[in-house]
């Protein structure tokens, strides 16, 4: 039976989040999105979170990620409390601490693969010497370091979702958030994906917290939470 996640304890976690809510106001009443959740990820895991579409789980990614604000609760990140940061210390966690992968890739078409994975860099003030060196070493993690400068839009769908990856990679984050990141893919392409999730998280360094639809997905990761209704429940 599902349980509802209790509040996380203070073990050296990466992530702790407790008592977490959303809700919107649509001038008619208070909509909630989340309701109380509470989450602890592990540097070195990967956790899947599920459910139906609009069930919360793709807001919670948002909220990890600072790209949405919480109404309530507390969201420490490696002991510091994240939620009150100001924007330009928002900006900066996001820069230093967190890769992103989308279903979308939105990769820049007219761009080559070395420029897709510089952007963040540039953004992150990273000097242009340092640049080569971690474009190369992330796109090797992901086996595309044959791609550096290939055309974005003349790549498959494996490989451009495979760059996206590497460009979460490149600014060196603690951890990566995927919001159905092999939703686009077959089946063969999807488990690659999960193959170099694998890789990466197998250092002990970086976590994963993955919203999927797929159950094989979920499979693969260490720890499995069903997202109903703004709850957050461990399977």
């Amino acid at each position: 039976m599902n349980k509802q996640c209790p509040p996380p304890q203070a073990n050296g976690a990466l992530i702790q989040v407790t008592r977490l809510s959303k809700h919107y106001s649509n001038g008619h009443g208070v909509i909630p999105v989340l309701r109380g959740v509470n989450l602890e990820v592990l540097p070195g895991e990967m956790v899947a979170v599920m459910g139906p579409s609009g069930s919360g789980k793709s807001t919670l990614l948002f909220i990890l990620g600072l790209l949405l604000p919480a109404s309530s609760g507390n969201y420490r990140f490696l002991g510091q409390e994240v939620l009150n940061l100001s924007r330009a210390d928002q900006a900066e966690f996001r820069r230093r601490r967190v890769g992103f992968v989308f279903q979308n890739c939105d990769l820049f078409e007219n761009s080559t693969v070395y420029e897709n994975l510089e952007f963040p860099l540039v953004y992150a003030q990273v000097e242009r010497q340092e640049r080569p060196e971690r474009i190369a070493a992330a796109l090797e993690r992901v086996n595309l370091a044959h791609r550096m400068y290939h055309p974005a839009n003349r790549l498959s769908g494996g490989e451009r979702q495979r760059v996206a990856v590497a460009r979460a990679l490149v600014n060196q984050p603690l951890v990566i958030l995927a919001d159905e990141p092999t939703g686009q893919l077959d089946r063969q392409h999807g488990q690659m994906i999960m193959d170099h999730f694998a890789q990466i998280v197998a250092t002990g360094d970086t976590a994963l917290v993955i919203v999927t639809h797929d159950s094989q997905v979920a499979e693969r990761c260490h720890r499995k939470f069903s997202m109903e209704d703004g709850v957050l429940y461990e399977n």
